[in-house]
């Protein structure tokens, strides 16, 4: 889906010299996959990354230079709305962080990608959902990838929701709103005859 590029972003991408960056943000939290539905995440264990070198501020957050261990791909701009995912690997990571990895639960958390230069604010290129994790070993260091999902996937997934009293109860206690549906069904509704 296009977007609207600020106009400082385009002034220095089109200098001589320019240098740019990607910052990751996975937002890892409690378990809870009802989260992103209630309005948000709070982000108590995010993982941010950028791939220069040291701190950087982007969006008032502080993200770790990972230089050349973080690479992204499958990032691509789009006129419709189909749903894109993304690849997010981190190459030599130190073995005793992959037991980490394994015990987090990944699914569904929230990621985003960030794209801008040293010299403007940060966009945001890619927001969706972490969907697999592999993990590949070698020994001493190891390779994780994330596969990320487009929110827009949300669109193509079918409803589990049903228009019966039990599944309206489930979400909505104590509504009766579908209550008498089951009755209707059988009903004989007498419309536009005689009356004797």
């Amino acid at each position: 889906m296009s977007r609207t590029v600020p106009a400082a972003l385009l002034t220095a991408l089109s200098q001589p010299s320019v240098q740019p960056f990607y910052a990751v943000e996975a937002l890892f939290d409690d378990n809870d996959d009802t989260r992103y539905d209630q309005g948000g995440y709070s982000g108590e264990n995010a993982i941010r990354l950028w791939t220069g070198y040291g701190d950087k501020t982007v969006n008032l957050e502080t993200y770790t230079g990972s230089g050349n261990v973080l690479s992204i791909s499958g990032l691509e701009e789009v006129n419709d709305l189909s749903a894109k995912n993304i690849t997010i690997t981190l190459n030599g990571i130190a073995s005793s962080l992959v037991s980490l990895a394994l015990s987090e639960p990944y699914q569904r958390r929230l990621c985003r990608v960030y794209f801008g230069t040293d010299d403007t604010t940060a966009i945001e290129v890619f927001s969706g959902f972490i969907n697999t994790m592999s993990i590949e070993d070698s020994g001493e260091t190891s390779t994780i990838t994330l596969t990320v999902e487009s929110k827009l996937i949300g669109l193509e997934r079918a409803s589990n929701r049903r228009y019966t009293h039990e599944n309206h109860i489930a979400r909505h206690s104590g509504d009766t709103f579908f209550s008498y549906v089951a009755d209707m069904q059988d009903k004989d509704i007498v419309w536009g005859r005689e009356r004797a």
